[in-house]
């Protein structure tokens, strides 16, 4: 098992630079008074995809040689790592082939079409994606892409808090004393580890994950993986199970995992609407939804919060009925 370094961070990040935005950081006055913290916000809601996701996928596509990017590249996901990795293959002119549960969000599976992605529909459970995932690999050939384990994938999510720490410098006087970021298969929180703990490993990252999909806080408390097979939670990019290589970091480099319930989610996601005006899905509201549920954890403090993507279908808001 490789597991990918700094150097590989900074490697990836100049890989990337003509396919990706540098995203904003935003504040809030309100969300800062309702939680006593000053919070930060990485927007990568606003990245192109829509998704950090794109960060790695594009490290992983134009990192490949030019006779392994001719067979093309391949992948299962619930929809940001599908739409990212079917971007990346898009600029690169190859062919991009998808496994995704048929219980994706629709404008998950529009964008992996409009962006070139071809889709094979599975069940919604870690083992039916699989399954069919192999079958796909066998049949085109194409690069296995890993959504999150994999070391190319972590280096370039990896470059998302090197950003924010400069831009913190820059734009704000300094660094982040907490970072949050949302926790599925581990991915953004990886990379997050990986950077952070080189250029400042005196900040607490802190991972933020649904009750109904808990199995990487369980994971923590007893210090080996617990895989769920089909966690059912309103948070669609957090369902998967962490792996070996997210695991070295998480056992390694997180400091607590916090949960929230499906109404705390829903919750944070349409404050963020309202009082922020952008758009975020509900995997990205779950460390807000975290941190309005542990406030004496973070007031007073300068918390980064990663918004992991805004890919949302617009006629099914989960607060509308």
């Amino acid at each position: 098992m490789y597991i990918p370094n700094f150097d590989d961070m900074l490697a990836a990040h100049a890989r990337i630079m003509p396919y990706i935005h540098r995203t904003p950081i935003l504040t809030s006055s309100y969300l800062n008074d309702l939680t006593g913290a000053q919070l930060f916000f990485k927007c990568e809601n606003f990245q192109k995809a829509g998704a950090f996701k794109v960060r790695g996928a594009s490290n992983a596509v134009f990192g490949l040689s030019n006779e392994d990017a001719a067979k093309g590249v391949c992948t299962h996901s619930s929809g940001n790592h599908a739409l990212s990795l079917s971007y990346a293959a898009g600029r690169r002119g190859i062919p991009c082939n998808v496994v995704m549960p048929r219980t994706a969000p629709q404008a998950k599976k529009d964008a992996v079409i409009g962006y070139g992605g071809i889709i094979t529909e599975c069940e919604p459970s870690t083992t039916s994606r699989e399954e069919v995932f192999a079958q796909v690999q066998a049949k085109t050939g194409g690069d296995f892409v890993h959504p999150y384990n994999d070391p190319r994938v972590i280096a370039g999510q990896g470059t998302c808090s090197f950003e924010f720490m400069e831009q913190m410098e820059a734009e704000y006087g300094g660094p982040v004393e907490m970072m949050v970021a949302p926790i599925g298969g581990g991915g953004m929180i990886s990379g997050t580890c990986l950077t952070l703990s080189h250029i400042a490993p005196d900040i607490q990252i802190i991972a933020s994950e649904p009750e109904q999909a808990d199995d990487a806080y369980r994971s923590f408390k007893a210090g080996h993986i617990i895989a769920d097979d089909a966690p059912d939670t309103i948070a669609d990019g957090l369902k998967v199970p962490l792996k070996d290589l997210t695991w070295h970091f998480v056992s390694n480099h997180v400091s607590d995992i916090l949960t929230c319930t499906e109404q705390e989610i829903i919750d944070a996601m349409k404050m963020t609407w309202q009082r922020m005006k952008i758009v975020i899905e509900p995997s990205c509201a779950v460390p807000l939804a975290t941190i309005i549920k542990n406030k004496d954890r973070f007031a007073g403090k300068r918390v980064g919060i990663i918004i992991t993507g805004g890919n949302v279908d617009l006629d099914l808001l989960p607060w509308v009925k």
